[in-house]
């Protein structure tokens, strides 16, 4: 992401090219390798530089996956460390942001229908507005979620209306070992968790979908993004902890938690527990990741309840 030199087949960055963040080099394969500040692809704003590579097929794509990586999709729900990451980082492009939305005869019935293949690197919120305009149904519960569907089926992404997993049928994985097309039965997936190992990436999903209307879609997702209303409109990554689980199998709600133990409006810095729901931690404008951070630890000392971390923290 910048004047670099060439070792051994790949791009690599000089340490004069620290500095130029707005020049690009073309890898031996042809992916698009720059050096960039992170804050700029994530949600919350914050987080140091990293070598940024965009990539579009897998001969790219396992170029890259030869040192030690992260992928990075749409940027929510990510905390990137104010030093920057020495990993490089893996954007997704080319035909792994390719959509084909047409349903394939061989795989789909009357009443449901399963598409071909749609790149991890798509943007979901656009994908849902593609969808609804063909009254497809099954992933309006993802609705508002700033997400790539890469990343959205990596976490399980999803509200209290649905989740990623509801809408899949297949999935293609790539990881250092070799390449793989997995179907949700062979995963260990649960809540906002599809149990892919940290360093397999989602490159294309084929969708299971059910037939329905413009019209029905769209007040499905109206409803699901009304309930989102009271969430903050500051950058932020999102709800920061998992809805802790009760002895029932029940989950209790994270942010009245929070609420409760008097935590809206902490503040650290420029980051602060959000004053319109206590599991959203905002960027007021200049917060860091050390803020964020010292937030967290606030929120975890506050609450006599084990939690899990929602956000992805990096490194």
């Amino acid at each position: 992401m910048e004047d670099r030199a060439r070792t051994g087949g790949c791009a690599v960055l000089s340490s004069a090219a620290h500095s130029a963040a707005s020049q690009s080099v073309v890898s031996s394969t042809g992916a698009r390798v720059e050096r960039q500040p992170l804050s700029r692809y994530t949600t919350l704003g914050v987080g140091g530089e990293a070598e940024v590579w965009t990539v579009g097929n897998h001969a790219q794509l396992a170029e890259v996956m030869g040192a030690p990586y992260r992928i990075l999709g749409g940027g929510s729900n990510l905390v990137v460390a104010d030093e920057g990451l020495s990993e490089r980082v893996i954007r997704l492009g080319g035909q792994f942001a390719a959509i084909d939305l047409n349903a394939d005869p061989a795989l789909s019935t009357l009443g449901q229908l399963v598409t071909g293949w749609v790149g991890g690197g798509v943007p979901l919120p656009g994908l849902l507005r593609k969808l609804q305009r063909l009254g497809y149904s099954n992933l309006e519960g993802t609705v508002g979620i700033p997400a790539q569907l890469g990343g959205a089926i990596w976490m399980n992404a999803g509200t209290r209306f649905g989740e990623a997993f509801g809408g899949l049928h297949s999935l293609e994985i790539v990881s250092p070992q070799g390449t793989r097309t997995v179907t949700p039965d062979e995963l260990p997936w649960s809540y906002r968790d599809s149990g892919i190992p940290r360093n397999h990436i989602v490159t294309r999903a084929r969708l299971k979908l059910r037939r329905s209307s413009p019209e029905a879609v769209q007040e499905r997702m109206d409803a699901a993004d009304i309930a989102r209303k009271g969430q903050p409109k500051n950058r932020t990554p999102g709800c920061a902890f998992k809805n802790p689980a009760l002895a029932d199998g029940k989950r209790l709600g994270a942010g009245k938690l929070f609420d409760e133990a008097g935590l809206k409006g902490s503040r650290v810095g420029n980051a602060m527990i959000a004053l319109e729901h206590a599991n959203f931690i905002v960027n007021l404008g200049g917060a860091t990741a050390a803020d964020v951070h010292a937030l967290l630890g606030l929120m975890r000392e506050r609450v006599g309840v084990a939690l899990e971390l929602e956000y992805e923290l990096w490194p």
